[in-house]
């Protein structure tokens, strides 16, 4: 976690790398248990390792339940995905999978819904 200014604002920056296995879950638990430190000042720099919405694959495949649960979560936190609330049907992608042959974003900035 860093603190400081970025353009005479205060911010707080955190960034977080998820496992490839289990990552819905350890993110959730790890968002939880920083919850009194995140503000609404804070952005998460994260690598999920795992989709959050349909949107966010190629595939198109529905949203698994430990997938949905951490949504439910970063919502509950007021927390939402910056690049989907300025490109709410845009879909980029951040990983390609030659074994699955499909895209993904799975790289994300978090921030605070009233930033």
């Amino acid at each position: 976690m860093i603190k400081g200014l970025v353009q005479g604002e205060n911010v707080t920056i955190l960034n977080i790398y998820a496992p490839n296995t289990g990552a819905p879950k350890c993110i959730k638990q790890l968002l939880l248990g920083l919850r009194n430190k995140i503000e609404s000042n804070t952005i998460i720099l994260e690598d999920f390792n795992t989709p959050l919405t349909a949107l966010d694959r190629s595939s198109r495949q529905k949203v698994n339940k430990g997938t949905m649960d951490l949504s439910y979560t970063l919502e509950q936190m007021d927390l939402t995905d910056i690049y989907r609330t300025l490109y709410p049907l845009t879909t980029e992608y951040t990983l390609y999978s030659s074994v699955h042959g499909t895209f993904s974003k799975v790289d994300y900035m978090i921030g605070h819904k009233t930033s």
